[in-house]
């Protein structure tokens, strides 16, 4: 009995091992992306402002992705071009009316299908915003758990938080 205690007990610990590798590779806890770092909250409404620039980088730090993302949940990398950023602009921004579905960090959904063009959730249908298109090529759209958020610059559009990658794209609701 006492042996299999004992083999019970280093299985266990074994298993906790690699889970801790797993989630947390290297070590350390990853600054992008992961279930542990996605935001509470979107980013300050006009935090900053700097006119959009064409082929802008967002890989700031070694390892981190060429695409907006949020560092540790909290700094929204990539938000700052303000209100009138062209790349944003909705003729009719309500169109298909608000998303009524839950938003931030409490709900978190799991992608149905589609791609950039046209994906859904729970019976709700986006469109990614044809200037964000390059920055969502590595999601996978049939599985990758997302997040919504308003987005407080840019009128009519929302911010779908990809929880895997800790990247995002500006998304436009066209309905349930």
């Amino acid at each position: 009995m006492k042996k299999l205690i004992g083999l019970l007990v280093i299985c266990f610990v074994f298993s906790l091992s690699a889970l801790a590798q797993h989630e947390h590779a290297g070590g350390a806890r990853p600054e992008v992306g992961g279930r542990a770092n996605i935001p509470h909250h979107g980013p300050a409404k006009g935090a900053t402002s700097h006119p959009a620039e064409e082929n802008r980088r967002f890989d700031d730090k070694a390892g981190h992705p060429n695409a907006p993302h949020v560092h540790n949940g909290k700094e929204w990398v990539g938000h700052d071009t303000g209100r009138d950023d062209p790349h944003y602009h909705l003729d009719h921004p309500w169109e298909h009316g608000r998303f009524t579905g839950g938003i931030g960090r409490g709900h978190v959904w799991h992608l149905g299908g589609g791609g950039p063009s046209r994906f859904w959730f729970g019976g709700f249908y986006f469109t990614v915003a044809p200037y964000d298109f390059g920055y969502c090529d590595g999601w996978l759209w049939d599985s990758d758990d997302i997040v919504i958020y308003d987005d407080p610059d840019h009128i009519g559009w929302y911010l779908a938080y990809n929880v895997r990658l800790g990247t995002y794209v500006h998304v436009h609701y066209l309905g349930a």
